[in-house]
């Protein structure tokens, strides 16, 4: 009932149309508080109903914080990440340890790879939904936990108590050699050190000398802007331009290289996709426009917005959007927002690279080469939400020796097969056929996993991954 008056919040341009505003909106919650069927809880229709109203008509990240959520708020900015350092595969009704990490309170512990975590506090969780699992899991990490776990080759479950560390956990989590001289690095955020990171990872995988790398940005949901203009500056030149920033109550900016930058010259590929988002979208806009990286993958998701946190009497605050990020070409990183915002116009434009390719707007950054995940398969779907990948890795490993140059034979596929049609598993002859590639690498991903480490496991993973094949392609046909 409060929504017709909110229209007159939209930017009054003088003093004397807010005070107007205001005061017809008193009036109408005066009405309502006296003449409503039902009584009017006067701090709950304004925090819940006419300023969440008001604000959805400027966007979907402009937000208000009630006392309650702002209290989160503060609380999450100043809570520190812990956890007992497992890497665990969820599968329904089934949590398998991948890996313990070394010095973590599930290393020190005795956790293994291949144990499966059957109850957690007293909550089996074969009893829960997938969904409900991620998320009791993701409580569990904050607290003392009770484990119940079942490992392999011992009749009796084993019980462990695990108290949470803090964990150092890098954004640059994965920098490998795809193939001699063209390198693979993922961000998965940009904190304050991921600058440092990805120049550490560059150097470590042979700097100058190499020949080509790969730039994993997928799934990277943005963070602190400086951090990704500082991480654009590794490869881009001198004075080149980043970005810019425009709002209405702020004056234009722009950012450019800076002049003292030594940027690095091998051929990059860029990997994005749906959930690749804010800074992430500014530093891969900055190096497509400057035809400086070929991007590769999905449409990004699309949000170019500068927000401030104001904060408000009773301890309640306003994050609004301020402005908007644009890439050096023009484009604004924002997906439109309803059309009737300003920005809408700009989004339907052509805008040009440097060397005069056409680049498109709409929101978030449109790739050079699109590649979408492959569709599931009945057989891939199967072995996957079966768990049967995992526990055979797992008995696999405690009967053979597993080195960085193990290879999955022909023998270990049969044997694998024979496996599965015992767990009622039997796909058509011609079905195991087409699939048979690409169980041989998940065979070795999960192998490697629970033997070597899950980042060796990663490394198996990129190597049938299409979006990487794509852009090692590319690369490839530059050298």
């Amino acid at each position: 009932m409060f929504l017709p008056l909110l229209f007159l919040f939209a930017a009054p341009p003088t003093t004397a149309d807010l005070d107007s505003a205001l005061k017809r909106f008193t009036e109408l919650l005066s009405i309502v508080q006296t003449e409503a069927a039902d009584p009017v809880a006067t701090q709950q229709a304004v925090y819940q109903g006419a300023i969440p109203g008001m604000l959805r008509t400027l966007d979907p990240h402009s937000i208000f914080f009630d006392p309650d959520q702002n209290e989160q708020l503060k609380q999450m900015e100043n809570s520190e990440r812990k956890g007992f350092g497992t890497v665990v595969s969820v599968l329904p009704g089934r949590v398998i340890i991948l890996q313990a990490q070394p010095g973590t309170p599930s290393a020190k512990a005795g956790l293994q790879p291949g144990d499966e975590i059957v109850a957690v506090n007293g909550v089996v969780l074969a009893r829960l939904e997938f969904e409900q699992i991620l998320g009791y899991l993701g409580e569990s990490h904050q607290h003392r936990a009770q484990l119940i776990v079942r490992r392999p080759g011992n009749a009796r479950p084993l019980p462990f108590v695990l108290d949470p560390e803090l964990l150092d956990s890098p954004s640059v989590d994965r920098a490998f050699l795809l193939q001699p001289g063209i390198g693979y690095i993922r961000v998965n955020g940009f904190d304050p050190q991921t600058a440092r990171q990805l120049k550490d990872a560059i150097e470590n995988l042979g700097g100058d000398k190499l020949k080509a790398l790969v730039l994993d940005l997928r799934d990277n949901p943005g963070g602190v802007v400086q951090t990704a203009l500082a991480a654009a500056s590794f490869f881009l030149q001198p004075g080149q331009k980043l970005l810019s920033v425009k709002g209405r109550g702020i004056e234009d900016q722009a950012v450019d290289v800076p002049k003292t930058a030594t940027p690095y010259t091998f051929p990059l590929a860029v990997l994005v996709n749906a959930k690749s988002a804010s800074a992430a979208e500014i530093l891969t806009g900055a190096l497509q426009d400057h035809d400086r990286a070929v991007v590769v993958g999905e449409p990004s998701f699309g949000k170019g917005l500068v927000q401030n946190v104001f904060t408000l009497t009773g301890n309640t605050a306003l994050a609004l959007t301020t402005a908007f990020y644009y890439t050096p070409s023009g484009r604004s990183i924002q997906k439109p927002l309803g059309s009737g915002h300003l920005e809408i116009q700009k989004q339907a434009e052509e805008f040009r690279t440097d060397s005069g390719r056409t680049v498109t707007g709409g929101g978030g950054i449109q790739p050079d080469i699109v590649i979408s995940p492959e569709p599931p398969t009945r057989l891939r779907v199967v072995l996957d939400a079966s768990g049967v990948l995992t526990s055979f890795a797992t008995e696999f490993i405690q009967q053979h020796a597993v080195k960085a140059d193990f290879e999955v034979t022909a023998a270990i596929l049969e044997e694998f097969q024979v496996y599965a049609g015992q767990r009622d598993i039997q796909p058509r002859v011609g079905e195991w056929a087409e699939q048979r590639g690409w169980v041989q690498s998940r065979l070795k991903q999960e192998i490697f996993n629970q033997a070597l480490g899950v980042a060796k496991g990663d490394e198996v993973e990129a190597q049938r991954d299409p979006a990487v094949r794509a852009a090692l392609e590319h690369l490839v046909t530059r050298l």
